[in-house]
């Protein structure tokens, strides 16, 4: 397998900040669908990059002060069902995967993001 790049894309982030360094804006942009010079907006992230030297996760966790408690909810629901799904695509684990799938589930139910099964 060829591990050469052949195209690079670049993501940039901004984060505005307050006079107590507390996010109050975050704007986010990919080179690769948007054009020069636009961004979007949103109320929260959630990045995990693994470091492949020290075989340990680095996370950049931030949200807005606009961010409501229901905001957080769902955003944290889709993000732990996200999770579940790439897990199975990257592990073809679908026992795990689906474990964890019911713990999003479990979570979307007690946050009320879902209905009950």
């Amino acid at each position: 397998m060829d591990n050469k790049a052949t195209h690079i894309s670049e993501i940039s982030i901004k984060v505005g900040l307050d006079a107590e360094k507390v996010p109050v804006s975050i704007d986010w942009a990919a080179s690769d669908m948007h054009p020069v010079g636009t961004t979007e907006s949103c109320k929260a992230m959630v990045i995990a990059l693994f470091d492949e030297s020290h075989k340990d996760t680095l996370r950049i966790d931030l949200w807005t002060k606009e961010m409501q408690v229901v905001e957080m909810d769902r955003f944290m629901y889709q993000v732990l069902q996200s999770l579940s799904q790439t897990y199975m695509r990257a592990t073809n684990n679908k026992a795990l995967a689906e474990d964890m799938a019911r713990f999003a589930q479990y979570f979307g139910e007690k946050t009320e993001i879902v209905p009950k099964v």
